[in-house]
């Protein structure tokens, strides 16, 4: 979607980047590896964004070493649009995330689905997509694949039956425990009715 908005699928690639991580700085090999594109397309739209304002360069002095004065990249939290930029980012991973709960509840008898993980920003929960319930594995598979590629990030997903669900939640399970009391968002709670 965004790619429509800004014309460029590197640009939309480096805006996630930089946007989703404003406290880092950026080296210009590293940005190529990370959003899988072509070094000079993204030497081209950092030029770009950097006239614009929205980026900048600096020497990060705890990655010098002798005669390596390497240029890396950070956002202009200063830049008078960047809280605009940053709120266009979120709002289309909002958009995603809906069009992911909404394909997920068609595979079948959805009980529970939660977001954690990669989508709330904590990297520290071992899963980033919790469903409980009864659906079709091998179009599940098919949609975090499609839902890796939107999000340009892996999507680690658990799914539970309603039974394994109670029976761990009754024996305190550590891996359930933590991805429940850790920052979440909840799409689908059947699980109170019961």
């Amino acid at each position: 979607m965004l790619e429509n908005i800004f014309g460029s699928r590197t640009r939309v690639k480096l805006l996630k980047v930089f946007l989703n991580h404003p406290e880092e700085n950026f080296f210009v090999r590293e940005l190529s590896r990370s959003i899988d594109e072509k070094i000079n397309s993204v030497r081209r739209e950092l030029e770009n964004l950097e006239r614009v304002g929205l980026i900048k360069s600096v020497i990060d002095s705890s990655k010098i070493v002798k005669k390596d004065n390497k240029k890396y990249y950070t956002v202009n939290t200063n830049f008078i649009l960047y809280p605009e930029f940053k709120n266009l980012i979120l709002k289309s991973r909002v958009l995603l995330e809906r069009s992911l709960a909404e394909s997920i509840n068609k595979l079948g008898k959805i009980k529970f689905l939660m977001l954690t993980g990669f989508f709330v920003d904590n990297p520290r929960v071992k899963t980033d997509l919790l469903i409980v319930g009864n659906i079709d594995h091998q179009k599940l598979k098919k949609i975090i694949k499609k839902m890796e590629h939107d999000f340009e990030q892996e999507i680690r997903y658990t799914i539970l039956s309603n039974q394994e669900f109670h029976y761990r939640n009754q024996i305190t399970d550590k891996f359930l425990f933590d991805v429940m009391e850790g920052k979440k968002i909840i799409l689908i709670d059947n699980l109170s009715k019961e």
